[in-house]
């Protein structure tokens, strides 16, 4: 009797668990591409199959062009997975530079926020990607956060951007898996969660994978939670979410994920040093110790 094997997942083009890299820095605020590439190394060894630098987590509003472009090679010669790198800014010739700079570093993909504060018209989000996409050589991935933003994306909206060459993916931090469900639908986009506390219930509705806060020391559980899922194990994919769920909201309960993700690094001895530059502050005790305990809930120390 053949064994029939259930695959629930589509494929995940630019890797299915993603971590959003931190930006190692030494104690004088300068970029450490050193322990940027060892620690790419790791989470790949962990289950990360794609990296994502220079996003929010990365400190990316504060690390310069020159410094996203070493990045960006630093990253891609230590690992064999897609590295995406965020290229996304509220002024529209900024982030073409960004994605022609980043792109020629070897970026296999492009993350680019909705341009954020300016709050934008609805055709003056599609007239931004439509310059973007005009530069771009690499797959676009839209990356939707209201919550940064203060921008609210039309599902209109998101049908134009869907018809852009270039435009493959978006990253979801909206929040909403009703809207989530008919944007994916109605446009054919790659989806993936951008909200850890929302991964399985994003899988089962057609997201393809996450871009991840906890991933920097949960990849390996992420994995297994996604092949639990893909093999149509559900009892088991909802008890590795259940017992993450304490380490979500230790690092995304706060806001601060970038100073969190250090912390838990720290924990994990896999970070001696955690500088950031302002206006963010390195973790504190409290911060180190918050992330201590919401590994130690989840079973990771």
């Amino acid at each position: 009797m053949t064994e029939t094997v259930t695959h629930l997942l589509p494929s995940a083009p630019f890797g299915r668990v993603i971590p959003a890299m931190i930006t190692p820095m030494n104690k004088d605020g300068s970029v450490d591409y050193e322990a940027a590439a060892n620690l790419a190394r790791t989470l790949v060894a962990d289950g990360a199959d794609g990296i994502l630098v220079n996003g929010t987590t990365g400190e990316s509003p504060v690390t310069h062009m020159e410094e996203k472009v070493n990045l960006v090679r630093a990253v891609k010669d230590a690992v064999d997975v897609p590295v995406i790198s965020g290229a996304g800014s509220n002024d529209t010739a900024h982030t073409v530079r960004m994605v022609e700079m980043t792109q020629e570093a070897g970026a296999d993909a492009l993350l680019v926020v909705m341009p954020y504060y300016s709050r934008p018209s609805q055709d003056g989000v599609v007239a931004h990607f439509r310059s973007v996409c005009q530069s771009a050589q690499r797959p676009i991935i839209l990356y939707d956060v209201p919550g940064r933003t203060g921008l609210h994306v039309e599902l209109d909206t998101y049908r134009r951007l869907a018809e852009l060459d270039g435009i493959a993916a978006v990253k979801d931090a909206t929040g909403d898996l009703a809207s989530m469900t008919r944007k994916r639908q109605e446009t054919g986009l790659t989806w993936y969660s951008g909200d850890d506390g929302l991964y399985l219930p994003f899988l089962a509705l057609g997201a393809v994978g996450v871009i991840s806060v906890i991933a920097h020391v949960a990849s390996g559980p992420m994995k297994r939670l996604a092949d639990d899922f893909d093999a149509g194990d559900l009892n088991g994919a909802r008890e590795l979410a259940a017992r993450l769920d304490p380490l979500v909201q230790a690092l995304n309960g706060q806001g601060q994920q970038a100073v969190m993700a250090k912390a838990a690094l720290k924990v994990a001895g896999r970070l001696d040093q955690t500088a950031m530059r302002l206006p963010n502050l390195g973790p504190d005790e409290d911060q180190v110790a918050l992330a201590r305990k919401g590994m130690k809930a989840a079973g990771l120390i």
